[in-house]
């Protein structure tokens, strides 16, 4: 009887934990598709430039505008906004987000300018700044822990990487197809809206607004606290490396004519494909192995793609540099899930979005410092050991990490 009993109450506390566990499952899937149809627009950007230019008559500074203006507004909007998720509420602002990335993505349908698309991709870093911050700030408040944080980050980037894979390869089909590129964005409104029907109507996880951090002030306080400004600035270190790869590889490779052509003309999409994998397989990896020693071991793994190309020019370069994204594939996921979980729930917003705006302004600074090193040398290799000098000193932040563990208390003190 007694065990009848027992079996009776665990069965009674399963199906009064299943709603809940329900609950945290379809907000973890709302963010991975909201990562994915993002990804599928900024992304694709550098399979636009080269549309741009031709159909508009675009210098490449001016046709760089589509790729660094969302970057920017990205970051604007991680440090100016990405308080009100801690104010507002997650629910509140990841509708306001989506519905605004919506609306500018339908709006490329009725103007054909390149003036008239910037202004759009801006609206559109702006909107994705909004909802990205306050996604990140829900994955911590359904997280139970910075072990289970850190592992939804990795899934979450995945989709990522996955919607990375799929905007440029549509794009790719378009073009082929005649299609204007426009269309993509039609296609990432539909599913917008599609999103924000689905978080208007889920029911979020019960959550208490903050009352103290709410201006813009506060939030630039952030910059004193030394982890939110170590893991930001080792983030930043870690867009710079990435974008180098997926903005600038193709210049590179443009003159190699060895008898690895079709690798060389590919070498996005195996970059993009390794990235996505390697993202999916974190949970595995994390859960064997201290992120930390992970993290140093995978950094100077990037560092030595980085240093051996430089070394060994295009015909090492074609194959380091995508093996690179398998390495690069859980830094950021894991270093941003870290640094926010070194911080109490009522500050998850602002912090995700101090790292946001670290992020978007790296992925916007970091090709442009590159672009201007290349024109100086005459040769866009040149840029590269920019790129290999941000990977060395990631490298070595992770080392230090690792050895020396400055965040384990912190992380510690703030596990629920």
């Amino acid at each position: 009887m007694l065990t009848t009993k027992n079996t009776g109450q665990a069965v009674g506390a399963a199906m009064t934990a299943d709603p809940a566990v329900r609950l945290q499952r379809q907000v973890r899937w709302m963010t991975y598709l909201m990562f994915f149809v993002f990804a599928m627009t900024t992304d694709a950007v550098g399979v636009i430039i080269p549309e741009a230019m031709a159909q508009y008559q675009l210098t490449m500074f001016q046709a760089s505008a589509f790729h660094y203006v969302p970057m920017v507004a990205i970051g604007v909007a991680g440090l100016l906004l990405g308080r009100l998720a801690d104010k507002l509420g997650r629910k509140t602002l990841i509708i306001a987000g989506l519905a605004l990335y919506a609306a500018a993505c339908y709006a490329f349908i009725v103007g054909d300018s390149a003036l008239f698309f910037i202004l759009l991709m801006g609206l559109c870093g702006l909107a994705i700044g909004m909802f990205k911050t306050a996604a990140l700030a829900l994955i911590g408040d359904i997280s139970a822990d910075s072990l289970s944080h850190t592992r939804t980050m990795n899934k979450v980037e995945g989709f990522f990487a996955l919607g990375a894979i799929a905007g440029p390869a549509l794009v790719t089909l378009m073009i082929a197809a005649s299609i204007h590129w426009k269309q993509l964005y039609l296609v990432a409104g539909l599913l917008c809206t599609v999103l924000v029907i689905m978080a208007a109507r889920l029911p979020y996880p019960p959550y208490q607004a903050s009352s103290t951090q709410v201006s813009f002030c506060q939030s630039l306080a952030l910059l004193k606290d030394r982890y939110a400004l170590g893991f930001s600035l080792s983030i930043a270190l870690y867009v710079g490396c990435e974008v180098a790869i997926f903005v600038w590889l193709p210049t590179l490779l443009a003159g190699y004519d060895g008898r690895f052509g079709y690798l060389a003309l590919h070498a996005i999409t195996v970059f993009f494909i390794l990235r996505a994998a390697g993202r999916f397989l974190a949970g595995i990896i994390l859960q064997r192995f201290c992120w930390s020693s992970v993290m140093a071991l995978f950094t100077l793994a990037i560092f030595a793609c980085f240093a051996l190309s430089m070394l060994g020019g295009k015909a090492v370069a074609l194959w380091l540099m995508p093996l690179s994204g398998l390495f690069m594939s859980m830094i950021y996921p894991t270093l941003n899930s870290k640094g926010i979980s070194c911080f109490a729930r009522q500050q998850h917003g602002a912090v995700a979005g101090l790292i946001l705006a670290f992020t978007a302004l790296s992925a916007a600074l970091a090709p442009a410092l590159m672009a201007i090193i290349g024109d100086i040398a005459g040769d866009v290799s040149a840029g590269f050991y920019l790129a290999t000098a941000f990977a060395a000193l990631l490298a070595g932040a992770m080392l230090y990490n690792w050895l020396a563990q400055p965040a384990k208390q912190r992380l510690a003190r703030n596990q629920q």
